[in-house]
């Protein structure tokens, strides 16, 4: 995995002064890194899942094509206001304020099993939240699954109940 994460971008102070952005664009552009992520992420998907749930936006890039591979149904986790019809939601604290996460009311049947999809781990509030969310809704999080964590951020410890696999650490 060591030439997968030489393919992630560090960009300083970005989107602000002090932030490292990890840019995995370059991982998306070269197809036998991104299979090689896809695969990864389905040698660690547990048996018997019935839906991939991924968070906006980049979590969708793999959560969709990890649905595809295993042959189940893909769930998007949108921004409050994003998905037309009937909604599930749920707020989380953001570190100045608050904010919404939603599914679909139908999207996840009681006691579908899940896996989480998403790009990065930071601080864990959006993943805790869209774990809230599918649970909401009857699901059971049988595993989450991330192309970067970051440790010095310890987000881990918001989700350190569920399963969870990182391919690469910052």
């Amino acid at each position: 995995m060591t030439e997968i994460k030489s393919l992630i971008r560090t960009i300083p102070d970005f989107p602000k002064k002090g932030i490292l952005f990890r840019d995995i664009t370059p991982v998306l552009k070269d197809p036998k890194a991104f299979k090689k992520v896809i695969d990864a992420f389905q040698r660690n998907t547990p048996t018997g899942i019935d839906k991939v749930v991924a968070i906006e936006s980049r979590g969708f890039i793999f959560g969709s094509a990890l649905a595809f591979n295993l042959g189940v149904g893909f769930v998007p986790v949108r921004k409050s206001g994003k998905l037309p019809g009937k909604t599930i939601k749920v707020k989380y604290d953001l570190e100045y304020g608050t904010d919404t996460l939603e599914i679909h009311d139908d999207a996840i049947e009681k006691g579908d099993n899940v896996v989480l999809v998403d790009d990065l781990l930071a601080t864990g509030g959006t993943a805790l939240a869209s774990c809230k969310l599918i649970e909401k809704s009857g699901g059971i999080v049988k595993k989450i699954l991330f192309l970067v964590e970051l440790d010095n951020l310890g987000g881990i410890k918001k989700i350190n109940n569920y399963d969870v696999f990182s391919l690469i650490h910052f």
